[in-house]
């Protein structure tokens, strides 16, 4: 107050240096440290994807349900037509949204872990290809930040390649949630939304499948390099049916963002995981995080642990409508040494020991 009442008296007898250094003397205001708020950013931005993902399909339903019993039933039956017209969508290509795939929001998640794209070789735009991303980890961050957004420059590296990330056709059906991963040009991992996009869109098409799916996520953990795909042929085959040439990709430090408690096979937690994940499709994992404002705390915010995607080489493919299963097996083959080659190459770079070793299963 005395200072105030300097600066006013300055002001009264016209000098102009008393109010400069009145002001000078006056307290800073307590705005946050700018690199805070930066940092708080980044974690919101990662936030709310977890969140979305896993609650925002359910909150969406209920709601509109909820909304049938309100004066807003008209609202909620245009809402359901338009869903029932629009139900092949997902499978049609999906409706993918330049402006979604650029916000601001992509490059602060980005920025919190952060996740980097690592290009090997160039690809095509003539060919389609089948993009195999090892592990999956609980999120699949670096597939969704480098595949379902620009925050990583994926067009940029790869110019007239169209990434489409494949999910659990579940997710297609929940209202909001499935436009809002349609937005990043996601798509359903089933047999007819790739087959749409590997013969009914033209060329520069690749479709990104998380080989391991639900089973590889319940051996995830911090400095694990663990992959399913021993019997995961399926991608294979339907490689070989559309000629689409298959890239091995390898996402270092994917299983680190969050720890988990992994229960031992055959024990009662485990078959129930098994189960719910024939049943539903996806297994129910218990993990944790941080807190959302500090690290010393569990919560579901993941770790700030550095994701690098290391893109491979394509391996060509021929078209044969109805591969043997020798073929199979032989380009089966070819790309699990490829993947081994590309761990191998890269570990060290990426903060593995030379005597780290890729568990294939």
């Amino acid at each position: 107050m005395k200072t105030l009442l300097a600066a006013y008296s300055g002001v009264l007898k016209g000098t102009g240096a008393s109010v400069l250094s009145a002001l000078q003397d006056l307290p800073s205001p307590p705005w946050p440290c700018k690199s805070k708020m930066k940092k708080h950013l980044q974690c919101f931005s990662v936030l709310q994807w977890v969140i979305s993902f896993l609650a925002l399909g359910m909150a969406a339903t209920v709601l509109l349900v909820y909304m049938f019993c309100t004066d807003c039933w008209l609202i909620a039956a245009m809402y359901t037509a338009w869903l029932i017209l629009d139900w092949n969508t997902p499978k049609q290509g999906g409706r993918r949204s330049s402006w979604v795939r650029n916000w601001t929001v992509w490059t602060y998640f980005r920025d919190y872990f952060p996740v980097r794209l690592i290009k090997t070789h160039n690809l095509l735009p003539s060919r389609n290809y089948i993009f195999g991303y090892h592990p999956h980890g609980i999120f699949c961050f670096g597939a969704f930040c480098n595949f379902g957004t620009e925050a990583t420059g994926f067009s940029k590296k790869f110019p007239g390649i169209k990434p489409s990330l494949a999910t659990l056709a579940g997710n297609f059906r929940l209202p909001v949630l499935r436009d809002y991963l349609m937005s990043g040009g996601i798509c359903p991992v089933n047999k007819n939304s790739i087959d749409y996009l590997l013969t009914c869109s033209g060329t520069g098409n690749a479709v990104v499948i998380v080989v391991g799916g639900a089973a590889e996520s319940l051996e995830c953990a911090p400095g694990k390099n663990s992959v399913t795909l021993k019997n995961r042929k399926g991608f294979v085959r339907l490689a070989l049916q559309k000629g689409s040439d298959l890239v091995p990709m390898y996402s270092f430090g994917e299983n680190d963002a969050y720890k988990q408690v992994i229960f031992e096979e055959g024990s009662w937690w485990r078959l129930i995981q098994r189960r719910l994940q024939k049943i539903v499709g996806f297994a129910p994992c218990v993990f944790h995080g941080c807190g959302l404002f500090s690290g010393d705390t569990w919560g579901i915010v993941p770790y700030c642990k550095p994701i690098t995607t290391v893109v491979g080489e394509p391996i060509t493919v021929p078209k044969v409508e109805d591969p043997p299963p020798d073929m199979v097996d032989q380009y089966h083959a070819m790309y699990i040494q490829s993947l081994q080659c590309l761990f191998d190459k890269y570990k060290t770079r990426f903060g593995l020991k030379e005597s780290d070793v890729l568990e294939i299963q």
